[in-house]
């Protein structure tokens, strides 16, 4: 049996109401929201969370990883070797990109499913992000909403069976987006839904449900991904489906995810699913692929934690200036400070254990944690003074409370003021880093705190990533 063995999400907690929006164009409101990337969020941050929450939840070790996107930060350079070095995979671990369309995410579940169904991965997690864009007072600025999803494929401990699959590729251009393109483009709707969207998921459905000789009643829960609520609605009638089975777009409370959308969906229905359901999951974009799953008994311990329904709310909410400087759409004064050196590449490279999982390093004679501060190796120990006894020790996946803290209001960021703190880990060590995903005026010392990993600021085309703390949610 080879299926889906663990399910990871992770969603900003900003949200950007579609009032808002409307209000400054003087247009018509969607009515909902939309989850927002932080000023110091990408597709690479977001996916490194979803990763670890889906690896952490089923105690997974992939051999396998791939990241789905449509805005991967760089044209030439894999982005998944990032987010597996962050994740501190094994060198081995076979990584690959899948890019270009909405149906990256479903493409990339069926080469993991191939690959552990031929004996070549044991276990092998797929992880979806994306941070469209939409131009200013179109609807599309209002519907794209950000956010990740990873699911571990496998054949041990399945929660959810892949029972079978069936695919077309169509190419119909609908929403595109060229080489210098900034926003997303798209023609008429109407031509989208009768000629595109509508036969092509009509057709792949169908197909499936031959191949299989299945029923559409078969089904407990449909799942299927659409541009937005109307068009999700408007499948739902052509097809007459239950209603009571089709699984909420969560589009009013998120917007539209791009390649994360549909796996979001995933992870709601199974999160509420019972053993024995049986799930129709079709993904759409240059075609449709259409995915027969069947939820099993294993389900039971996963659903003692929320797979996605306790981050779907959000917690601070931002304005419209907030998201047009965070996303670079309007130019805003300078810093006055100097500005930074240019990062140095071969010394990245030295320090990478520490900088892509936060590796320092554990006394061998006292158990005593420490971890340096970049280009000064630690020597002796700071507790038995014990010289050059060392083992590497990660602290990316520890916990800390706040000592100490300083909010900068000079500090260069697109979300000042700035604040600073001192971290000490409840097992031992201490660093100085920034907060992030917090409230000033609630920072408070002895907070709990966790570590985060986050794009620190772009040099040369060179995007530097390193980790950042944030209170625990």
């Amino acid at each position: 049996m080879v299926g889906i063995t663990s399910i990871g999400a992770y969603l900003p907690i900003y949200r950007l109401s579609s009032d808002d929006i409307a209000a400054t164009w003087g247009g018509r409101s969607n009515r909902g929201a939309k989850a927002v990337a932080g000023y110091d969020e990408d597709t690479v941050t977001m996916a490194v969370a979803a990763a670890l929450d889906c690896m952490e939840g089923g105690g997974i070790e992939p051999d396998g990883l791939s990241l789905a996107t449509t805005t991967a930060p760089y044209r030439e350079k894999q982005s998944v070797a990032i987010i597996a070095s962050a994740v501190d995979l094994p060198q081995e671990t076979r990584t690959a990109d899948f890019t270009d369309s909405l149906r990256a995410g479903s493409i990339a579940l069926k080469a993991a499913v191939d690959a552990v169904s031929a004996g070549s991965l044991d276990n092998a997690v797929v992880v979806a992000a994306d941070c469209r864009l939409g131009a200013a007072k179109g609807m599309l600025e209002q519907s794209l909403g950000e956010g990740a999803a990873a699911v571990a494929v496998g054949s041990k401990g399945v929660i959810a069976e892949i029972e079978g699959t069936y695919s077309i590729f169509n190419d119909f251009t609908d929403y595109w987006r060229a080489e210098d393109d900034t926003y997303i483009r798209t023609t008429e709707q109407r031509f989208i839904d009768e000629v595109g969207y509508l036969p092509t998921m009509q057709e792949a459905i169908s197909g499936l449900l031959k191949k299989y000789q299945l029923d559409i009643n078969d089904f407990s829960r449909i799942v299927y991904y659409a541009a937005d609520a109307r068009q999700h609605a408007t499948l739902a009638r052509r097809m007459k489906l239950d209603k009571d089975k089709v699984q909420d777009s969560l589009y009013q409370a998120i917007g539209n995810t791009g390649t994360t959308a549909v796996l979001l969906m995933l992870a709601d229905s199974i999160e509420k699913a019972k053993a024995g359901d049986r799930i129709l999951f079709v993904s759409y974009g240059d075609g449709a692929d259409a995915y027969c799953i069947k939820v099993t008994e294993n389900i039971q311990k996963f659903q003692k934690k929320p797979f996605i329904t306790d981050k779907l709310a959000g917690k601070i909410a931002i304005n419209y200036g907030q998201y047009l400087t965070w996303k670079n759409l309007v130019d805003v004064e300078a810093s006055t400070l100097p500005e930074r050196p240019a990062l140095s590449l071969p010394g990245r490279w030295r320090e990478r254990r520490a900088i892509a999982a936060l590796y320092g390093v554990k006394c061998r004679k006292c158990g005593t944690p420490q971890i340096h501060q970049l280009g000064q190796a630690i020597r002796v120990c700071v507790n038995c003074q014990a010289r050059d006894n060392f083992e590497p020790y990660k602290f990316s996946d520890k916990k800390g409370k706040l000592f100490s803290y300083a909010i900068d209001q000079l500090q260069p960021t697109q979300n000042p003021p700035g604040v600073n703190g001192v971290i000490d880990f409840d097992e031992g060590g201490r660093i100085i880093c920034e907060l992030t995903d917090c409230e000033p005026d609630k920072v408070e010392v002895g907070m709990p705190v966790e570590m985060t990993f986050r794009k620190m600021f772009q040099s040369r085309g060179y995007y530097n990533y390193f980790w950042k703390a944030k209170p625990v949610e």
